[in-house]
């Protein structure tokens, strides 16, 4: 599923993908559907290196779009890396973060140029980027306790690899020395071959602990507020979170694409009626805790046909300011209950 959020991470529109299509390859059918049903102008993407790709960045430069894009600075090319460790031009912002910028007026980026049957023939092209990397202490912390949690896995793997079959962990693996893996099971295969630490990795990966690089086509923005925009991705994050395991898109027990489609488009439409009441509640409260609050609301018949509401909080108390509703009001009469039902329709 691509999902596309409005700067108020709002749902705008989605579109549905077979499962085994790359992150890549889903923009660039979504763009073009925004472009021509929404009538957009310009759009900026932001998005996490998955859709880093050349075509995406060729298409979106093309129909004169943006983008932010982070860039992982550990798989990137010698001179970024030089370029990252190079402690000149860095803004000291604060005691635990720096940045610093430049604008590339020729950044290679690979493209797919024309495709004959299943080859596709790729050559480099230059566009103007400005690259952007920061230096957090909280990131280094926490790119040290995970390594560090992969290493102690891999050390684990090293002194015992026929306890690994079906439990690889492929993070680990990547710091371990002449390791071989059965594809099919994914048993640790130690043919004859001493098994140890990759030291030389570890020692390399230390090196950019703390490091986040960003690449944009917006030359003229402000560097901060670049970021800022791309920090504002863990709203797409916590969408996909939330439509999974609060609103239940995931797993699908369903077969055919009529039922799959209608499926996605109910849980859309959940995702954004329950952003548009964060908002209008004032994004004090997560959709989890504004589900589980209206899920409490209850009602019992008392006398006389009228019903007796038990509950309330400060979240209801909020809800009958935001949308004129009386949860709190104790008693309630049959009929009170059905125009309060035919007023909610009506909003």
């Amino acid at each position: 599923m691509g999902l596309l959020l409005d700067k108020l991470s709002l749902p705008i529109t989605y579109k549905l993908f077979p499962g085994n299509t790359h992150d890549s390859q889903t923009l660039m059918p979504i763009l073009t559907d925004v472009k021509k049903n929404l009538g957009v102008k310009r759009i900026i993407t932001v998005a996490d290196k998955g859709l880093n790709s050349g075509d995406n960045i060729a298409y979106s430069t093309i129909l004169g779009d943006g983008y932010i894009y982070s860039k992982s600075v550990r798989g990137a090319s010698k001179d970024f890396k030089q370029w990252v460790l190079d402690q000149t031009g860095y803004r000291q912002l604060s005691d635990s973060y720096k940045l610093k910028a430049r604008i590339v007026p020729d950044a290679e980026i690979n493209v797919t140029v024309k495709q004959v049957g299943k080859r596709k023939t790729k050559k480099k092209e230059t566009v103007e980027q400005k690259w952007i990397v920061f230096y957090s202490e909280k990131y280094a912390l926490r790119a040290k306790h995970k390594r560090e949690e992969a290493i102690a896995k891999a050390i684990s793997m090293i002194e015992n690899p026929a306890k690994y079959k079906r439990t690889f962990d492929y993070g680990a693996a990547g710091y371990i020395k002449n390791l071989k893996v059965d594809k099919e099971t994914g048993e640790i295969i130690n043919i004859g071959d001493v098994l140890s630490l990759d030291l030389k990795k570890i020692e390399e990966e230390e090196k950019y602990d703390g490091y986040y690089a960003i690449v944009t086509s917006e030359l003229d923005d402000k560097d901060e507020h670049i970021i800022e925009m791309y920090r504002g991705l863990w709203r797409i994050e916590e969408s996909f979170k939330i439509t999974k395991s609060i609103l239940g898109t995931r797993p699908i027990y369903l077969r055919t694409s009529e039922h799959i489609n209608a499926h996605f488009l109910i849980c859309f439409i959940a995702l954004l009626i329950g952003r548009i009441t964060e908002l209008r509640l004032g994004g004090k409260y997560t959709i989890a805790k504004i589900i589980e609050v209206l899920k409490n609301i209850s009602c019992s018949y008392q006398e006389q046909n009228v019903w007796l509401f038990d509950y309330a909080n400060e979240i209801t108390d909020e809800f009958n300011v935001a949308f004129n509703t009386d949860f709190g009001r104790k008693n309630i009469t049959l009929k009170e209950i059905k125009k309060n039902f035919a007023a909610s329709k009506k909003r």
